[in-house]
């Protein structure tokens, strides 16, 4: 009997359609202008408080520091709560763990702030984007390292 359902189990995810590389880069480009929008209306206050004087804690600035959190705050939020972002919305794909249960926060973290803060860390690193188009099952670096797929959703 708990064959059957392992059977099962492992028909329903070959069933999946991954979504390649450049439905992905597509859904990140609408999510860029999603973001884009929320730190202009976070941070435009900041241009009339500071009136040409920058604030600023070490090297970073406090719009910059804003725009940080919106951004992985954005993907981490809506990947966990919605499994897909607003970009990944439109085009119908979302992001499923490899066994099909409910994305984990320890996922959502690995995939969306480990992954994306290697690739802007080591700028170089993002040529292994490329790297979903030739998998088999659509991954890149970020969705090895959280064990994550991204499927069409249907």
């Amino acid at each position: 009997m708990s064959e059957q359902v392992i059977y099962a189990s492992e028909a329903h995810v070959s069933e999946q359609r991954y979504a390649g590389f450049w439905m992905r880069f597509w859904a990140f480009l609408i999510d860029l202008i999603v973001i884009s929008s929320l730190n202009g209306i976070l941070i435009s206050p900041f241009k009339f408080v500071n009136e040409g004087i920058a604030i600023s804690v070490g090297f970073w600035t406090v719009p910059g520091i804003i725009s940080a959190i919106v951004f992985y705050a954005y993907f981490i939020f809506m990947t966990k709560f919605f499994g897909q972002t607003i970009g990944k919305m439109i085009l119908g794909i979302k992001v499923v763990r490899e066994n099909e249960e409910p994305l984990r926060w320890s996922d959502v973290l690995f995939r969306e702030l480990v992954g994306r803060f290697i690739y802007r860390a080591f700028w170089f690193l993002t040529v292994l984007y490329i790297i979903v188009g030739f998998m088999d099952e659509k991954q890149g670096l970020h969705d090895m390292i959280a064990d994550t797929r991204v499927v069409y959703d249907r």
